[in-house]
């Protein structure tokens, strides 16, 4: 890969950067598991995500006492860097560790700040897993990958954020989740759903029943692994109504995942096409109809214009 500055929508092949975006994906899960471990239960796990910064991502404030503390990955200077409400930060580089080191670095660091916490020291939804305490193997940091990673969040997070201001009903953040490692949004029918089956790896059963307590229509971004090897957007409907799959959606490089049970769109597809902003847009407004139409949601109440900067939403 080039290491000038990436593309508005860079390529970045899977293959081309498997053993860093392994190796971050553990990093991310040790620093989420932080999170989990002192934020108060959210629906839907909305409080263990991270969340897209210009230069990475973010815990945002997590709750330590009466103060707060923040853990951020930047991904120009590449660092990981942990801040107080009392000022105090510490600051490690990215490059250069295995999981086992970032794991004892990051402990370390939040000890000498007076931040004592215990997380779960196993890697979640996550086959064959080893403890991130022993994980030496994975140790690969490319930056110029980890770079284009960044820009392609921040394409992402800036559609998704304008999908997501054209709904009145119930719908997450656009935030980052660091389990499966994917970019979301998800809406809301206000429907509740049937119990979820459960069974991910690595999850434990509540945790996704809760999730997945009531309709919901979600699209995302994922690097891709296993079934999918390959960069790619999805959009899936849970529970699944009948007749969905079977939707023509956009654009014409969209198709269902048996496999899966997804739609998916290709990054590639988007990278390339004349105008991706519209493509991706194109794509997720298409599935979520699909999904509502389909599960007969009442769109008329749930729906509203695309927001814009300044204007206030007619009433």
């Amino acid at each position: 890969m080039s290491s000038t500055l990436p593309g508005p929508w860079p390529e970045l092949p899977t293959a081309a950067w498997r053993e860093t975006y392994v190796t971050l994906h553990l990093w991310t899960q040790i620093v989420g598991k932080i999170r989990l471990a002192r934020a108060p239960w959210l629906n839907h796990s909305w409080h263990v995500a991270l969340y897209v910064t210009s230069c990475g991502l973010t815990t945002s404030p997590i709750p330590d006492g009466i103060g707060t503390f923040q853990i951020d990955f930047d991904f120009i200077n590449h660092h990981l860097r942990i801040s107080t409400s009392s000022g105090a930060t510490r600051r490690l580089a990215l490059a250069g560790h295995s999981v086992a080191s970032f794991h004892t670095a990051v402990m370390t660091a939040l000890a000498e700040l007076g931040i004592h916490i215990a997380i779960d020291d196993m890697p979640n939804e996550l086959p064959d897993p080893v403890r991130f305490s022993d994980d030496e193997r994975h140790a690969s940091y490319d930056p110029d990958a980890v770079r284009r990673f960044l820009q392609i969040l921040v394409n992402v997070d800036r559609v998704l954020k304008q999908f997501r201001t054209g709904f009145l009903g119930k719908a997450s953040p656009v935030h980052f989740f660091w389990g499966s490692f994917d970019l979301a949004v998800t809406r809301f029918s206000g429907r509740r759903a049937p119990r979820h089956a459960g069974g991910v790896p690595h999850l434990s059963d509540d945790v996704a029943c809760e999730a997945y307590s009531h309709e919901v229509s979600s699209a995302g971004f994922w690097p891709g692994s296993g079934a999918i090897d390959f960069p790619a957007f999805y959009s899936y409907a849970y529970p699944e109504p009948a007749g969905f799959r079977s939707t023509q959606v956009r654009p014409d490089a969209a198709f269902f995942d048996e496999t899966l049970g997804e739609f998916i769109l290709p990054y590639d597809a988007v990278r390339t096409a004349a105008q991706p902003d519209q493509a991706l847009l194109e794509f997720v407004r298409s599935t979520y109809e699909a999904a509502a139409d389909a599960a007969k949601w009442d769109r008329d109440a749930l729906e509203c214009w695309p927001g814009k900067p300044g204007v206030v939403r007619m009433i």
